[in-house]
């Protein structure tokens, strides 16, 4: 890689400029005559006649005049001996002698400080503002052009060239003429023309999506300087050296383009001196960045302020400024590619193409060289490419950097929320389970209504600990859904029975409407349908003050093998206002703050309702009038399973003691969980023998095998899943239940490989855990 850098900017140096043998004017005559102008273009440098301050154009010839080197500026040229000054007006002379066979002929001339005007054989045919004899008379105007020539009689041309200049440092001609065949120097100016207006365009967008890039990004200043840098040096390739943006806005004022000429050279610089401090700030020393940066504001403002005579004088100078920073920023990138900073090569690459392009336009500019076009264009395609390769690859960096720390970020809110969770649920198991025992022991009115109030509160703890859990798991994207069969009419009617008391204490009527049609299981997670339905439910019971809240399901229609239902909650509650409606379905959000205090909740339900919702390509839609309710409801298609079979129920007693006889092991190194659940367990009746670590479990099951064991998972010493490791490996095959405040979700394969048979998720109901121990064992009656 290294290799070819160096070999294209050997290419980019040598073929700068072209080196041709070609004849060369002396005593103001050049002679083509045994040159072939097919093909060819002619330099017209070489010794003139010149007159100093004479105009010659129409007129001519006047009085006296002396050889000179052309091009040359007037600050370094002399009249009988003597220095003249940047400021005045003269006139330049060429005869040609042509061979008689030649193509149609064009004539070059790039842009002269700072009016020009040229006659071949009497006839002006090419000018740029108007010369004139004082400040008041002369009109500036930079416009280099290619003319085509007259097809004069004979074969020789007199050139005329007048050059006038009162407003810059500098005057006369810098830059060489070109005579040669038309076809070939008319379109190799417009191509060059062309190239300036594509590697201005190619630098503005490329400037405008950094910016872009920087508004809408990080922020990174690095992007938002060489934003800035493309687009000031955007204007430089139009606005200077062909002024191709003349081509644009002919009449654009002389005075305008050269503040503008200049004022983008200082304020490019100064964003990429800025660009390469912000790029690697660890590698540069500040001091001389700030001091180069100063430097260009200060010549900026000095062109805001001064007049053009004044502020074109440090020109040389501030490029001789600029190679040396140029030269820094090399040493800066080689520092930052030792230290492996990123795209520290790509770099260093484009900053030596640039020193190079530098290097190019700086001697055609002190008239040293003609480079080639394309190559300056190739130059700076291959160093804005290489700079936007360094942010393209920061900006991934970055991004690669930030999709890591979100990733951590979520991993720590994660392992929070779970920890927190199980340090919640621990004491909020012995709190509910207390209650419960106290709520058996069949206490007065008065106890029971402070410990249903107890209850309901720490149900509405576990509730609130349940959703923030659930949305963190959306968020996450570790929502699953199961296919089995379920009764979509038995899921109502359990919702609505579990919400007859909390409906009740509203004083609320609480019905289903469920479609007569339905009359097969249905396909789909049962779980969550349940979940949705239960926080509509909920949602709506809160709103509602002595109305009705009905559950339906509608069937919309119905094919051979899905069947599309509408669900839905109507209420007859406060109703929401059309402005917020969609504001409720956003998390931690109620329609107003205030019904947070009224009504209280987290104001997640309805937004787990509606991702869970849309994870199934499904919509929560809502219909609502303020004042008389609102009806939420979701439309899904869900494939049919078998008929629902109609199985005529008996109604059994449960005994009072269901757990008789039982011998259970409860192994928990809380004291308070231990003690609530020895309570419930003993009044259904079981011989409870408890454990506080896994290895004391192990000890006790040597002494005495039980019948089952209640197995907490995090415990000292050792803790469950060792604990039920050992078990297996010394053949017992009693069921051993998980009891656990962690989240199934994240225990469950650790369980299932421990030999474990099942989970109770604590804080539980005393019937969830009844129904788990008979479902594993048979309790003799």
């Amino acid at each position: 890689m290294k290799r070819s850098f160096l070999y294209f900017l050997s290419i980019l140096l040598v073929l700068s400029h072209s080196a041709w043998a070609l004849p060369e004017p002396r005593k103001g005559i050049l002679d083509l005559r045994q040159t072939n102008l097919k093909n060819q273009e002619i330099a017209l440098g070489g010794e003139w006649k010149w007159y100093w301050h004479q105009l010659l154009i129409p007129q001519h010839p006047a009085g006296e005049s002396e050889p000179i080197r052309f091009p040359k500026l007037f600050n370094n040229s002399t009249w009988k001996g003597k220095p003249v000054p940047a400021q005045g007006y003269a006139t330049y002379e060429l005869t040609v002698l042509l061979p008689h066979q030649r193509p149609p002929l064009a004539l070059f001339i790039p842009d002269c400080y700072t009016a020009y005007q040229i006659s071949v054989n009497g006839q002006v045919v090419m000018s740029s503002g108007r010369p004139g004899t004082s400040k008041e008379t002369i009109i500036p105007y930079w416009s280099p052009q290619a003319q085509v020539l007259p097809d004069f009689p004979g074969d020789s041309l007199l050139i005329l060239l007048e050059v006038a200049n009162f407003q810059h440092s500098k005057g006369g001609s810098y830059r060489e003429m070109e005579l040669g065949d038309a076809q070939l120097i008319v379109s190799s100016f417009e191509k060059d023309k062309a190239l300036d207006f594509v590697l201005a365009g190619c630098l503005f967008m490329g400037g405008l999506f950094f910016l872009g890039l920087f508004g809408f990004g990080k922020h990174d200043k690095a992007i938002l300087y060489f934003a800035l840098f493309s687009i000031f040096y955007s204007y430089r390739i139009v606005g200077s050296d062909l002024h191709v943006l003349h081509t644009l806005f002919p009449n654009l004022s002389w005075s305008f383009s050269i503040h503008m000429e200049y004022l983008t050279l200082y304020l490019s610089i100064a964003a990429f001196v800025e660009y390469t401090r912000r790029l690697y700030p660890e590698d540069v020393y500040h001091p001389v960045m700030k001091a180069m940066r100063g430097i260009c504001l200060a010549m900026a403002l000095g062109v805001l302020i001064l007049s053009p005579v004044i502020f074109t004088q440090l020109i040389n100078q501030f490029l001789l400024l600029t190679f040396l920073y140029v030269g820094y920023a090399i040493y800066i990138y080689l520092k930052a590619a030792r230290n492996q900073r990123p795209g520290a090569t790509y770099a260093l690459m484009s900053t030596g193409i640039l020193l190079v392009v530098f290097v190019i336009i700086n001697l055609h500019y002190f008239g040293i060289i003609t480079p080639k076009k394309f190559l300056l264009f190739v130059g700076y395609i291959a160093f804005f490419f290489l700079q936007s390769l360094i942010l393209s690859f920061r900006f991934a960096f970055a991004l690669k950097q930030a999709k890591s720390q979100a990733e951590e970020g979520l991993k720590a809110k994660s392992e929070f929320l779970s920890t927190m969770s199980h340090e919640i649920r621990t004491p909020l198991n012995s709190v509910i389970g207390m209650t419960y025992l106290l709520l058996g022991d069949q206490p007065r009115s008065d106890q029971k209504q402070h410990l249903d109030v107890m209850l309901f509160s720490a149900n509405n703890l576990l509730n609130i600990i349940n959703d923030i859990l659930d949305f963190n798991k959306i968020e996450a994207g570790k929502v699953t859904f199961e296919s089995i069969p379920f009764d979509a009419t038995l899921i109502a009617r359990n919702c609505i029975a579990s919400y007859q008391t909390y409906a009740q204490e509203k004083q609320n009527t609480l019905t289903t409407s469920i479609d007569p049609k339905l009359k097969n299981l249905l396909l789909g997670d049962p779980t969550r349908t349940t979940q949705v339905l239960n926080n509509l439910t909920h949602n709506a019971l809160k709103f509602t003050q002595k109305g009705s809240v009905t559950l339906g399901i509608e069937m919309m229609s119905e094919t051979d093998t899905d069947v599309q239902l509408k669900f839905s909650v109507t209420d007859t509650g406060i109703g929401i206002d059309p402005a917020k409606q969609k504001l409720i379905f956003e998390r931690f959000t109620q329609a107003d703050s205030s019904m947070t205090r009224s009504f209280g909740g987290t104001g997640l339900g309805l937004a787990i309702c509606k991702h869970i919702l849309e994870l199934q390509s499904v919509e929560l839609q809502l219909i609502s009038t303020p004042g008389e309710g609102s009806q939420f409801f979701y439309i899904q298609w869900l494939k049919k399973g078998d008929p629902i079979s109609v199985v005529e129920t008996q109604v059994v007693e449960t005994p009072v003691q269901p757990l008789l006889g039982l011998h259970i092991l409860l192994v928990d190194d809380q004291p308070m969980n231990i003690l609530a659940a020895r309570g419930i367990l003993k009044r259904w009746g079981a011989q409870v023998e408890t454990a506080s670590d896994g290895q004391q479990a192990l000890d006790k099951m040597e002494e005495k095998l039980p019948s089952l064991v209640l197995m907490d998972l995090q415990m000292p010493i050792m803790d469950g899943y060792e604990a039920t490791r050992h078990i297996r490996q010394r053949g017992y095959t009693i069921p051993v239940i998980a009891l656990t405040a962690n989240l199934i979700p994240e225990i469950e394969d650790k369980v299932k490989i421990s030999g474990m048979n099942d989970i109770v998720i604590k804080p539980f109901k005393p019937e969830t855990l009844l129904q788990v121990i008979q479902s594993h064992v048979k309790v003799s009656s």
